[in-house]
């Protein structure tokens, strides 16, 4: 089958279990990255390291992901997606087990940055296959399963990783990743399906030019640019601020008001992930924003408060913050041709990547902890954070003006047209 076309169809049976590998893929990429928000006060702790520090460290994985996201661009339309997909996943493996040996802050580093550019790529190719297979009329509940990698790695994975932290110091997750990832590159090896997605004749100048070119592209770029910096800005400093400002401990409170969250999430997720196929993307975005804002102003001034109450705020953060994802992201996806959706996705993996990376630092300038250990200037973070909620509005306005289809709920059946072949102004 021609890679130009809009997706592979596959049996219904083939394509769940396609999905399915797609979000143990996506759960310890989302996972590897998750781990270091509640892992933040121990690893301040053994390593001496400042807040500020502490955010390189998280920065590190989105800058590397970045990186070789962009360098991605220019090639990654040149290879079948299964195989692509299995040589970046080992070496992101590898790298997290790397995490775990590493002695020094500055190793850790090193590491961080390995993983981070081979699963920032890898976890591009899983949203390019989603595309692949899925038709749009499905894309956004589709979008969802994958999606639901983030709350899985909320209940099961942090919760999990902050009690072997607690127990055999911060190494342990690292380690518990490595297994996770060798066993789902077997699993990927026999279950996902080899697609021709290759392009032929491909020119990867010609190509990344192309892409970027495009003026629906470019608006598509931005609107998932912004999408994780409301949520960057703050969620470094989120388990944190639960443990030094809340008065959680880190060995049962902080990881119940995770796996709280990941569930109430888990319910929340492919809710709205079946809504974005059924209403205006757009609205649904403007809904999930706003109860973002509110929540974020409330939980950047929570003070001690109860496990009862943090869990509470913990669950209204995750499912308010990960439910404007699906419909954002069938946007991005429906805003591409088949044929530009590999190096497309890999360019916006390395924005949001970069994004996240620069937000994390962003927010290390406006952190500080004070004399009683705790952390000063949450609250005027929660100001930035709700700033780039509004933006992220407004860009996907302005995507939307340029491409209609992008958001429409598309009859099951359908194909929406083509994104304009001459760029947009």
């Amino acid at each position: 089958m021609s890679a130009s076309v809009q997706h592979h169809t596959l049996s219904k049976g083939r394509e769940l279990t396609t999905l399915l590998v797609l979000c143990a893929v996506q759960f310890t990429h989302i996972l590897d990255f998750m781990i270091m928000m509640p892992l933040g006060a121990q690893l301040m702790r053994v390593f001496a390291i400042s807040p500020a520090e502490f955010t390189r460290l998280v920065a590190a994985y989105g800058l590397a992901a970045a990186v070789s996201g962009f360098t991605g661009g220019f090639f990654m339309d040149r290879f079948d997606r299964k195989r692509a997909l299995l040589v970046l996943y080992a070496g992101f493996g590898l790298a997290t087990l790397a995490c775990g040996l590493a002695p020094t802050h500055h190793t850790l580093l090193a590491a961080r940055l390995a993983a981070g550019a081979f699963g920032g790529l890898a976890g591009s190719l899983v949203t390019a296959m989603v595309g692949d297979i899925i038709p749009p009329a499905r894309r956004g509940r589709a979008m969802s399963y994958v999606m639901t990698a983030f709350p899985l790695a909320s209940v099961l994975g942090v919760p999990a990783g902050l009690v072997l932290a607690g127990r055999y110091g911060w190494h342990a997750p690292f380690f518990l990743l490595a297994a996770c990832a060798t066993a789902n590159v077997l699993l990927a090896t026999f279950a996902l399906p080899h697609l021709r997605t290759a392009v032929t004749d491909h020119q990867p100048l010609r190509q990344m030019r192309e892409i970027l070119a495009h003026g629906v592209h470019r608006r598509a770029f931005a609107l998932g640019t912004v999408l994780v910096m409301s949520g960057g800005v703050i969620i470094p400093f989120l388990a944190p601020s639960f443990v030094a400002n809340v008065g959680l401990d880190e060995t049962l409170q902080l990881p119940f008001a995770y796996a709280v969250g990941g569930i109430a999430t888990a319910f929340s997720t492919p809710l709205i992930g079946w809504l974005s196929d059924r209403m205006d993307r757009l609205r649904l975005l403007v809904i999930m924003s706003g109860g973002a804002v509110v929540v974020v102003l409330f939980i950047t001034r929570l003070g001690p408060s109860s496990v009862f109450t943090a869990s509470l705020m913990m669950a209204l953060f995750m499912v308010t913050m990960s439910g404007r994802f699906a419909p954002a992201m069938t946007m991005i996806t429906n805003a591409v041709d088949a044929r530009y959706r590999g190096g497309f996705m890999s360019v916006n993996a390395a924005l949001q990547q970069a994004a996240s990376g620069c937000s994390s630092m962003l927010a290390g300038l406006f952190v500080t902890r004070t004399a009683a250990g705790q952390l000063a200037g949450l609250p005027l973070l929660g100001y930035v954070s709700a700033g780039f909620f509004g933006l992220a509005v407004l860009l996907a306005f302005a995507l939307r003006a340029a491409a209609p289809h992008v958001a429409k709920a598309t009859p099951h059946g359908a194909l929406p047209p083509p994104p304009p072949t001459e760029a947009a102004a």
